[in-house]
């Protein structure tokens, strides 16, 4: 693991789609729709001052959505945040690079 570096895309396990879970209220609100499916895949980490996941999530049909997470570092407190948004992509699209 390189520090800054985005490692290699994984398959989903259960601590990402518990973080996903977390947010998937905030993404709803920032799609304007509510998702019955909301599954994640595969998933991307980047490690910096805590932790970047950089998650493909599935919310039904053909159409996934690219979110990006920021888990704070344990000592430095706080909350897993929403950072970024992606909507309307498909299962072929890479995730964040």
């Amino acid at each position: 693991m390189l520090c800054g570096g985005v490692n290699p895309e994984m398959p989903a396990d259960k601590n990402i789609q518990e973080i996903c879970d977390k947010m998937k209220s905030y993404v709803e609100n920032h799609a304007g729709k509510k998702y019955s499916v909301f599954k994640a895949k595969t998933y991307r980490t980047q490690p910096v001052a805590g932790t970047n996941y950089f998650v493909k999530v599935h919310v039904g049909g053909e159409e996934y959505v690219h979110l990006q997470i920021f888990e704070p570092l344990t000592c430095n407190g706080g909350e897993i945040t929403l950072s970024k948004v992606e909507l309307t992509k498909t299962q072929l699209f890479n995730l964040y690079g």
